[in-house]
């Protein structure tokens, strides 16, 4: 009897347009559930402190005291008296724009296929200063990487590859440039024998319908290397994959130690397009889509930050077929991460974790 009962109440949640677990479904739906701040700031409590508030300087639980004539939302514990700002400790933390505003910055960035520039953000939040724009997407990229995430592979066998990002030659001759050595790895899966293959505007196609590749692209980790040598690649493979996974990569030497550090190492020198499209399908798609959506959505983006750019982009990617709960995703991880200051994001202080 419960179980038809949570079920049918889970039919009527999809039928609003809300997912079971809470968080929107839909753009009308996010509109209905945060038309405030108070509302945003209900949302981020729960995120914070799922199981009820909690002291952050004595752990007791329980019912705060509020203050409903503040603009920010404080709550004092009731035991030790100290005030706990709800934006303490998240990546909201000391900000002066509402928080509705932040919501609107996390849905957008999250739930569009081509992200969301900072300009564009701006303009469409009626946000006086581009500075405010900026600050809030980059104090969200901060929060897109999970500290405890897993390491990838293991049953699915995994690409590695490096490729350069941005930065135009000046003159100084050829095989000079000032371009940016990324590197990144993703899971190769295969679809299940009884899964539907259908979709609308594929090419191949099978008994009269269009059909998706056997193979598709699991999860993501890319991030910036300094250079092509043996220490850095297999330091990012070593981070980042489970140990033995059947990993493939060209015939460069930087990855000879793969096979020595426990991993199946199948290793295929690129000498013409044909290999290039057999062994590291996937990869290159990746590394073309994710400089297209640098070049299309950002237009420029420089190597200091280009970090946060790829937490953006891993991130949106490993969520890619459920969005909204991207959005729920970077929501809780902000009310947890520590955010960077603005002197921070301007100098060589922040480090921006890796994806």
């Amino acid at each position: 009897m419960l179980i038809r009962l949570l079920a049918k109440l889970k039919r009527r949640v999809r039928l609003r347009g809300m997912d079971a677990r809470g968080f929107p479904t839909s753009l009308p739906e996010f509109q209905r559930v945060f038309p405030n701040d108070s509302a945003c700031a209900d949302y981020l409590e729960k995120l914070r402190w799922p199981d009820g508030f909690a002291c952050t300087k004595c752990g007791t639980m329980g019912e705060p005291y509020r203050f409903s004539e503040r603009k920010s939302t404080v709550l004092r514990c009731r035991s030790c008296q100290a005030n706990v700002s709800l934006t303490a400790g998240t990546t909201m933390q000391s900000t002066h724009t509402p928080l509705s505003t932040w919501f609107w910055g996390a849905y957008l960035v999250t739930t569009q296929t081509p992200g969301q520039s900072a300009l564009q953000f701006q303009r469409q939040l009626g946000l006086t200063r581009y500075e405010t724009a900026y600050m809030i997407l980059q104090k969200l990229r901060a929060g897109m990487v999970r500290p405890d995430r897993d390491t990838i592979g293991g049953e699915h066998p995994v690409e590695v590859d490096e490729t350069l990002v941005g930065g135009r030659t000046r003159g100084e001759g050829r095989g000079v440039h000032h371009k940016t050595l990324v590197i990144g790895a993703v899971e190769v899966r295969t679809r299940k024998p009884k899964e539907d293959r259908s979709a609308e505007g594929n090419e191949a196609h099978k008994g009269g319908k269009p059909t998706k590749r056997q193979t598709y692209a699991g999860r993501l980790r890319m991030a910036v290397v300094p250079d092509r040598s043996g220490e850095s690649l297999t330091g990012f493979i070593g981070r980042n994959i489970v140990k033995g996974t059947l990993i493939r990569t060209d015939g460069w030497q930087g990855y000879d130690g793969v096979f020595d550090m426990g991993y199946s190492h199948h290793p295929v020198v690129m000498d013409t397009p044909e290999k290039n499209d057999e062994h590291l399908p996937i990869s290159h798609l990746i590394f073309s889509n994710f400089k297209t959506w640098l070049l299309g959505t950002h237009h420029a983006v420089s190597e200091k930050h280009l970090p946060a750019y790829i937490n953006e982009y891993v991130f949106r990617f490993n969520r890619r077929f459920y969005p909204m709960t991207a959005f729920n995703s970077v929501l809780g991880l902000a009310a947890h991460a520590t955010p960077p200051t603005y002197a921070e994001i301007y100098s060589d202080e922040w480090e921006h974790p890796a994806a």
